[in-house]
């Protein structure tokens, strides 16, 4: 009961008139994000975040999230018509997509793309309904030491996922974690790694961190490697962008499988859409009567990687709200707008912050049936976004940018700071050091610092108290174990194949 109260009470706030028009401005947005290569939502998320500043915190969240799942439907056009994926979730999808539309069924594979995606999206909200409360109950049982063994965990994980070089991942998170330690310290009220600058006191802006590392170094990436494509031409009308009873009834246990898996992969940390959708799509491929056809353009091959892609949104909110633990740059993202706004996300959110919650959540809801009407029929439009040239796409997003790092603070001291992050963000690219383990160690470092001392102050300085706190001491056994992996050659092995195959 208590569940159908706080699900009934946030569509009470999703329907009011200005959270719907937020939610349909984030879903357009998302899916036209996801339709242009290379801007990914962490991107566009980091960018428009400043616009949200005036908005109360449920429509705000709302709108980032409408981004956040909107741009994993968009994905899968360019996927199928172009074999470019807008974002490395998508990677799977071109797979069979772009041979269904080499063979003349474009339409069908963008038809059988969205309705897998809001099959598997809806069943990542319900589990995303049904878990959420739960888990928050159990997290209220911890303490300092808890906390901050958990984002320990959490940051591990996201090392040993984050790219082929586990070394690299550890530099970049290692990165981050120095950058959030940048100002006054909290209990001492010392400045910190200030270098003469005053104006460091009061630390470096997330905007300024996330638009420089996503959107400028995603721009200048692009500008590097941008290859002239040729669209398929995309059939008109409804009834031809929808799939045959065969065709569906092919791809019955793929919806299934895709939704599973999805969601269950986006609740552990680090992991993200792209493992997701590679491991439902050699599921699939390993249960299938003809697997030999895979490769070739058969349905299940699109049904599958999109529905994971999408299910995965679902279970990452599950440890981002419950426990405030993003998995990865969208959700750190969107945590730091929630406390931007004077939300915590944590177990006592559906306590202190209702409204916000159950109004995300619900929104979820209406977002996916918005998502499924934009994408049928609209699909042949957004594809001509493709056709905006780069010298002027690359601009618009590089104003923006600077626009929103302006407004966040004033200073024109920040914009320096953008191009700086910038240019860090491009090298990282161009080097192959994931950015991920960097946000988040940004993100998560102040807390997981606060934690820390925390536990020193309650036990006077002795760290043996995770000795006597099982739940602590077996996370951070974890984690420990996590970042020893490539010291086992078996599971290195399983590692590097998954995150090779994965983007």
């Amino acid at each position: 009961m208590e569940i159908i109260d706080g699900l009934m009470q946030g569509f009470s706030v999703a329907l009011l008139p200005t959270n719907l028009m937020w939610c349909f401005v984030g879903c357009f947005l998302g899916t036209v994000v996801g339709i242009l290569p290379g801007l990914g939502p962490a991107a566009t998320i980091a960018m428009l975040l400043p616009l949200t500043y005036g908005m109360n915190p449920a429509s705000g969240i709302i709108m980032l999230t409408g981004i956040y799942y909107g741009a994993k439907y968009g994905g899968s056009t360019t996927s199928i018509l172009l074999n470019i994926p807008g974002e490395s979730s998508s990677v799977a999808t071109c797979i069979d997509g772009y041979q269904m539309a080499k063979n003349g069924r474009a339409g069908a594979a963008l038809g059988i793309a969205a309705i897998a995606s809001f099959i598997a999206g809806t069943v990542g909200v319900i589990a995303l309904t049904l878990m959420a409360p739960p888990i928050a109950q159990f997290a209220l049982t911890f303490s300092s030491p808890e906390y901050f063994a958990l984002m320990a965990l959490g940051l591990s994980l996201v090392v040993m996922l984050s790219g082929g070089s586990m070394l690299k991942g550890l530099l970049s998170l290692l990165i981050g974690l120095w950058l959030t330690s940048i100002g006054t310290d909290l209990f001492t009220a010392e400045a910190r790694y200030i270098f003469g600058q005053s104006t460091l006191l009061g630390g470096i802006d997330f905007i300024v961190v996330a638009v420089g590392v996503f959107a400028l170094s995603e721009v200048l990436a692009s500008i590097e490697k941008r290859e002239e494509t040729q669209v398929l031409p995309v059939p008109r009308g409804i009834m031809n962008l929808l799939p045959s009873w065969a065709e569906l009834k092919a791809c019955r246990f793929a919806f299934l499988n895709g939704s599973v898996v999805g969601f269950i992969v986006g609740v552990l940390p680090g992991a993200g859409s792209t493992i997701a959708s590679f491991i439902s799509y050699g599921l699939e491929k390993a249960v299938s009567k003809h697997p030999e056809k895979f490769g070739t353009g058969v349905p299940e091959g699109v049904a599958a990687p999109e529905g994971a892609n999408n299910a995965d949104s679902g279970g990452a909110l599950v440890p981002l709200l419950t426990l405030g633990l993003p998995g990865g740059s969208s959700t750190a993202i969107m945590l730091s707008a929630l406390v931007m706004w004077g939300v915590k996300p944590g177990p006592l959110m559906m306590v202190e912050h209702p409204d916000v919650f159950w109004g995300l959540v619900a929104s979820m809801y209406i977002g996916n049936v918005m998502l499924l009407v934009l994408n049928l029929p609209l699909v042949p439009v957004f594809a001509q976004i493709l056709r905006i040239p780069v010298f002027v796409l690359f601009p618009m997003i590089l104003g923006i940018a600077l626009v929103g790092a302006f407004s966040a603070s004033g200073r024109i001291f920040d914009l320096g700071l953008l191009a700086g992050f910038g240019l860090l963000g491009y090298l990282m690219v161009k080097f192959r050091y994931p950015t991920a383990p960097l946000i988040l160690g940004f993100v998560l470092g102040d807390a997981m610092e606060r934690a820390l001392r925390q536990t020193l102050m309650m036990s006077q300085g002795d760290l043996g108290t995770f000795l006597t706190r099982p739940l602590a001491l077996g996370m951070l056994i974890i984690a420990v174990i996590v970042l020893l992996t490539p010291c086992v050659g078996y599971f290195n092995r399983w590692r590097t194949r998954a995150i090779g195959e994965g983007g």
